[in-house]
């Protein structure tokens, strides 16, 4: 929810929490502090993130509701990234998270998260978001750590040269081992997606991993990039992936869905590539043994 405003003569000169706190009376200077520090504030469309920032009337202020637990104070240490050069980096995004801000949340994205940890390895430039992961998957996200390095991965992205593996599960058994889904996506509502001849080219190369308990594993090898392209060829396939209710997935704790690994060719030839772990939540739903992780590879949490 978006609350908005503007500054009369009654309120300017105020600093910003005060005045947001007659503007919008329902909220208490906590939570309104809170929103303006998680970045949920502008003023005059401005993202502002200082509360005792001084209003003068007529400046419009906008305050982005955002859940309590969905404060997450998002922090990567070295030690923690899934992959690092001197041109990329790649995180791993747990479910929950957004890759980057939304109007209601700067702070505790992965977008943010990332910017940080370059500023303390000595970086200036900002975070650029090349791809995304919806909040509900979990793994590999890279991160380009200059415009050069930007420059390249959106035109390999652009140009399908990135390798993605994910892995789900779904309901159910495929009668195949392997198909291939072929069918456009196009928008259908704000927030779904759906197979149209009007929509865009997409194509995904599905695997069966293993079955067991009237759940099957999945590694879907998405072709294109399209948004929502494995959930919704996956349900145009009869078998929507659990915990994807949009899509008519079962319910479950989250939706299973996860980039396991992203691979291309980097500067001067290297290839370049990262692989994500499970979180506990999806190995407990997968059939057994279908998920084999190396030896020494940890599980996220």
């Amino acid at each position: 929810m978006i609350l908005t405003a503007r500054i009369d003569a009654e309120q300017a000169g105020l600093r910003l929490d005060d005045a947001a706190k007659l503007l919008f009376p329902q909220l208490s200077k906590g939570e309104i502090r809170r929103v303006i520090d998680w970045g949920g504030c502008n003023i005059n469309q401005v993202l502002v993130r200082v509360a005792s920032r001084q209003v003068k009337e007529g400046d419009e202020v906008a305050l982005g509701l955002m859940e309590a637990d969905r404060c997450i104070d998002l922090v990567y240490q070295k030690h923690e990234l899934l992959y690092e050069d001197k041109d990329f980096l790649a995180v791993y995004k747990a479910v929950g998270v957004n890759s980057q801000r939304t109007p209601y949340q700067l702070k505790g994205t992965v977008e943010y998260a990332v910017e940080c940890y370059m500023k303390s390895i000595g970086l200036r430039d900002p975070s650029r978001v090349v791809h995304r992961l919806d909040r509900g998957t979990s793994g590999v996200m890279f991160f380009p750590k200059h415009k050069q390095a930007a420059t390249l991965i959106s035109n390999l992205l652009k140009e399908g040269k990135v390798q993605k593996t994910y892995w789900a599960l779904v309901s159910g058994s495929p009668d195949q081992q392997s198909w291939k889904v072929d069918a456009p996506l196009d928008r259908v509502s704000k927030f779904r997606y759906g197979v149209s001849l009007r929509g865009k080219p997409a194509r995904t190369v599905f695997n069966v991993l293993g079955e067991g308990g009237g759940v099957t594993a999945i590694e879907a090898k998405p072709l294109t990039g399209r948004t929502h392209q494995i959930r919704v060829h996956l349900a145009h396939s009869g078998f929507p992936i659990i915990g994807d209710e949009s899509y008519g997935g079962i319910p479950a704790s989250r939706m299973m869905l996860h980039c396991r690994a992203m691979r291309f060719t980097g500067p001067r030839g290297k290839i370049i590539e990262a692989v994500a772990p499970l979180d506990a939540e999806f190995l407990e739903a997968a059939p057994e043994g279908a998920f084999e992780q190396p030896d020494g590879e940890a599980t996220a949490y």
